[in-house]
C-alpha cells in the first residue's frame, strides 16, 4: 500500500516496522487504530487468546501468512512471536495498539508486514503514531517534538535534555508563562468592557491613564520568555554538536592527537611529514557535546608539495572557515617551534592554541606562548585539561555562555519551530510595554497581548493548523 495514498486524521489502522530493517536478533513492529487488535488476531494462531488479552500483557503465538493456504496444512506460518497487547485509551496513541515482537530478519518482518496488509493494515505515514498521540490528548506538541529529539540524542546530555521535555518540563514553563499573559490580558480587556469612569472608580487612576493593569506580570513573562529564547543555542549544540578542526603544519601530531581522542587508530601517523593527504573524521562526545571532529593535511608554505598534497591543503583550508573550533596543534619540540600565526584563523575565539610534544621540550625551550595548552599526544600529558578547554569554548561561542555553564535542569526549547514562536511572543510584549510607556490606550496593548498568547498556545498545539502538523510530523520516523 502506498502511505502517498493517505492523510494525517483518519482512524484506520497502521503498521510499520519501529528497528531498522536490518538483519538482528529481534525487530517489533508497532500497529495501532481502529480493530487493530481484532484484525490482528485475523492473522495470529491464537485468535480468540490475543482478542480476550488484558491491556499491558503479551500473548504468545505465530503470525500466519492465509494466503498461503494449503489444502489439509492451514496457513504457511511466518514466524513465532510475542505480542503487547495495549487498550485504548492507555496505549501510546489513546487507541487500541500491538506491538510485535518477532525475529529480526529482514525477510522474517517483511512476511510479518505483508501478513499485516492482507489482514487489512495500511503502512503508518511518517510520525502517525504520534500525531495520533497528540491528536488523542496523550502529549502536546512539546512532548511530540522531543520523542523525536530522542530518537536523534548523540550524547548522554541531548538525551537528558530530551526526556526533560518528554517529561513535561517546557509545556510546564510554557503554560505558566501563557497564564501570566491570561491574566494581564483579562484586566486589560476588563477597561476595554467598561466606560472610563467605571474603570477609575474601580482601578484607580494608573490603569485608566493607559498603563498596563498587572504590569509586573507582564515584565516576569518577558523575563521568562528570553531566558527560554536564548536557551536555543545551547540546546542546538547539544542535539547537533560542533564541528572541531585539527589543524597545523605536517609532522605536528594532528593525527596523534585524533586517533587519542577518537580512542582509536584511524588516522596514519609516521614520522614523514605530509602522511595526511587528505581529511577524515569521526564523532566523539565531550562535557555531553557531540564532536564531529576532523584530522585534516598539514598546511605549509604552497608550491612545496606535490599536486595531492596541495589539493589536501586546500581542502583544509576550506574546512577551517567552516569550522566552529579550531584546534591548532604546533610542534615545540624543536629550538625555534615551527610556528605562524598568519596561518591561524582571524576569530582568535575559535582557535585553541596546542604546544605538542611537550615531552621532548628541550629545557632550553621550556615555556609556552600566552593561552596555549601543552599537550603530548604521545603520552597524553595535558589531554585531560582539553576536553573542558573545547566544551567551554564551545559554549561560549556556539551557546552564547559566558560563564561556559549551561543552567543545570532549567527548561529550554528544542526545536527551530519553538524558537520562531517564542520571538514572536517577545516582540509583541515587548511592543505592548513599550505603547505602555508611551501611555498609548490599551485597545492598542490588547491585541499584542493576544498576539503573544496564541504563539505560546502553537508551542503546545493548543492553537494549530492541519497544515501545520502535517509537515511537522512528516519529519518523523516512519515508526514513530
Amino acid at each position: 500500500m502506498n502511505p502517498l495514498l493517505y492523510t494525517y486524521g483518519d482512524e484506520a489502522p497502521i503498521a510499520a516496522p519501529a528497528t531498522p530493517l536490518i538483519a538482528s536478533a529481534l525487530a517489533i513492529i508497532r500497529t495501532s487504530g481502529k480493530d487493530a487488535i481484532s484484525l490482528l488476531a485475523s492473522v495470529f494462531s491464537r485468535p480468540h487468546k490475543l482478542m480476550e488479552a488484558r491491556g499491558n500483557t503479551l500473548v504468545h503465538g505465530w503470525i500466519l501468512d492465509k494466503t498461503a493456504a494449503s489444502p489439509g496444512t492451514g496457513p504457511e506460518k511466518i514466524d513465532e512471536v510475542l505480542v503487547s497487547v495495549y487498550r485504548s485509551p492507555h496505549s501510546y496513541t489513546g487507541e487500541d495498539a500491538a506491538d510485535i515482537s518477532c525475529h529480526g530478519g529482514i525477510a522474517t518482518v517483511q512476511g510479518v508486514m505483508r501478513a499485516l496488509h492482507s489482514a487489512g493494515f495500511r503502512d503508518s505515514l511518517p510520525g502517525e503514531f504520534t500525531f495520533r498521540a497528540f491528536m488523542k490528548g496523550k502529549l502536546d506538541l512539546t512532548r511530540a517534538e522531543s520523542v523525536m529529539e530522542l530518537v536523534a540524542a548523540k550524547t548522554d546530555q541531548a538525551r537528558n535534555h530530551a526526556v526533560n521535555r518528554l517529561a513535561g518540563s517546557l509545556e510546564q514553563e510554557i503554560q505558566s508563562i501563557k497564564a501570566c499573559l491570561v491574566h494581564v490580558l483579562a484586566g486589560t480587556e476588563l477597561f476595554l468592557d467598561y466606560s472610563e469612569d467605571e474603570f477609575m472608580d474601580a482601578q484607580g487612576d494608573d490603569e485608566a491613564a493607559g498603563r498596563l493593569p498587572d504590569r509586573v506580570l507582564a515584565e516576569e513573562a518577558l523575563v521568562r520568555l528570553r531566558m527560554l529564547a536564548d536557551s536555543y543555542r545551547m540546546e542546538r549544540l547539544y542535539h547537533e554538536g560542533a564541528l572541531v578542526v585539527i589543524a597545523g603544519r605536517p609532522n605536528a601530531g594532528k593525527s596523534s592527537l585524533f586517533n587519542l581522542l577518537l580512542k582509536e587508530e584511524r588516522a596514519i601517523v609516521t614520522s614523514i611529514a605530509g602522511t595526511t593527504r587528505d581529511w577524515i573524521e569521526g564523532w566523539i562526545s565531550i562535557e555531553g557535546i557531540p564532536i564531529r571532529l576532523v584530522d585534516t593535511a598539514g598546511i605549509r608554505e604552497a608550491g612545496l608539495g606535490e599536486d595531492i598534497e596541495q589539493l589536501g591543503m586546500e581542502r583544509s583550508r576550506k574546512l577551517l572557515k567552516a569550522a566552529d573550533l579550531v584546534l591548532y596543534v604546533v610542534d615545540g619540540s624543536g629550538p625555534a617551534a615551527d610556528f605562524d600565526p598568519s596561518l591561524l584563523p582571524d576569530d582568535l575565539n575559535r582557535i585553541i592554541l596546542l604546544w605538542n610534544k611537550i615531552d621532548l621540550m628541550p629545557a632550553t625551550h621550556s615555556f609556552l606562548p600566552q593561552d596555549a595548552l601543552g599537550i603530548s599526544a604521545k603520552t597524553g600529558t595535558g589531554i585531560p585539561a582539553l576536553g573542558p578547554v573545547i566544551a567551554a569554548r564551545l559554549t561560549l561561542t556556539l551557546g552564547g555562555l559566558e560563564e561556559g555553564k549551561p543552567r543545570q535542569n532549567a527548561p529550554g526549547i528544542g526545536t527551530e519551530r519553538q524558537q520562531r514562536l517564542i520571538q514572536g511572543a517577545i516582540q509583541s510584549l515587548e511592543q505592548a510595554l513599550a505603547l505602555a510607556d508611551q501611555g498609548e490606550p490599551l485597545d492598542l496593548i490588547a491585541p499584542l497581548l493576544r498576539e503573544g498568547v496564541q504563539a505560546l498556545g502553537e508551542i503546545t498545539g493548543e492553537v494549530s493548523t492541519a497544515d501545520m502538523l502535517e509537515v511537522m510530523f512528516s519529519r518523523f520516523c516512519v515508526g514513530k
